[in-house]
């Protein structure tokens, strides 16, 4: 039994993982080199079962784990395991089956094949056009997420730095402030620019395009969001937040939603987000990716994809409406 993954960010790796694990023989196609070190964080990593698909402890039980030292720790094992090849810089363009196999076709007309394939390739999955040709797009939910990083030795003294996350709003902004490994990390949640996110083409239509790098942040908006940080937020985060204004260290990701009809067509699938997109205000993204992972490796050790469905299209529904709640609220 082999598996063609396309993607090879935390769902695609853990999906290798846990397919290598049931028996199954995984190559993993990821259209990039490598991936950006970005502020991007995971709340409420459930790290035991972290450690059990990697194999490997981790030496951390922090509740909040940066996005980099999580895909570090898996691409680490996926690079040991023998049933798992990993290729880089590939392009997947399309996929098909048919009553024998599945197959994914790259940009320069190269055909992968498997007994299955697996869409692990995000919010704009290629695979999902196949899975859910009458649903393909996740849409904006109405706002965008400014995230940050800070070294614990560029804060001020005077600051006594949080043990834990802290949740603040203040005039319809919510902030997420989370200690990490020798560092402070912050997301701020910001339904006031969409007009920015359209004129920079991070959003056309209803349909999230891209982030908004920092080098692309207009300069005006930068100090709008000092002086409003300035207002809102207490000393430290205030500072925080200033500090990665001045080095241009803020990356703005606008915020998709998607509620799956179905992850399975014969034999393609869905995990992750790819399969759906809760916003992060859920706190569930990372451990549902992870449950999507574990159970489609039964499923196909079990030669019976659709089981997969059956385990997990109910839950993830339910995650990413809840989520939606608070979207329509917070958008408005």
């Amino acid at each position: 039994m082999k598996a063609v993954v396309v993607g090879a960010s935390l769902s695609g790796l853990m999906t290798g993982l846990a397919l290598s694990r049931a028996g199954v023989d995984a190559t993993i196609l990821e259209r990039v080199d490598e991936f950006p070190r970005t502020g991007a964080s995971l709340g409420w990593v459930p790290e035991g079962r972290l450690e059990r698909i990697t194999g490997r402890k981790g030496g951390t039980r922090a509740s909040v784990q940066t996005w980099t030292a999580v895909h570090a720790r898996l691409r680490a094992a996926v690079d040991a395991d023998p049933h798992i090849e990993l290729r880089h810089n590939t392009y997947v363009r399309g996929v098909d089956q048919d009553d024998d196999g599945a197959w994914a076709t790259t940009s320069n007309d190269e055909v992968v094949r498997g007994d299955v394939v697996i869409g692990a390739d995000g919010h704009r999955s290629v695979v999902r056009r196949s899975v859910a040709p009458e649903h393909p797009n996740a849409t904006f939910a109405g706002y965008v997420l400014w995230i940050g990083l800070i070294d614990e030795s560029a804060i001020p003294a005077r600051h006594r730095l949080p043990r834990d996350m802290n949740i603040l709003r203040a005039e319809g902004n919510y902030l997420f402030g989370y200690p990490l490994p020798r560092q402070l990390g912050w997301g701020w949640f910001d339904a006031s620019r969409n007009e920015l996110l359209r004129e920079t083409g991070c959003v056309v239509g209803n349909v999230v395009q891209h982030s908004l790098a920092a080098a692309d942040i207009p300069e005006a908006t930068l100090h709008q969001l000092g002086a409003e940080a300035s207002e809102l937020w207490p000393a430290l985060w205030r500072d925080v937040i200033l500090d990665c204004i001045e080095r241009r260290a803020v990356i703005g990701t606008p915020i998709a939603e998607y509620v799956p009809d179905r992850l399975v067509r014969g034999r393609l699938a869905l995990v992750g987000d790819a399969a759906h997109v809760p916003t992060p205000m859920t706190g569930s993204g990372f451990s549902a990716s992870l449950d999507d992972a574990e159970a489609l490796a039964d499923a196909v050790a079990a030669g019976v994809l659709l089981e997969y469905e059956q385990r997990r299209l109910s839950a993830v529904r339910d995650m990413v409406q809840s989520g939606q709640q608070f979207s329509r609220s917070f958008a408005s």
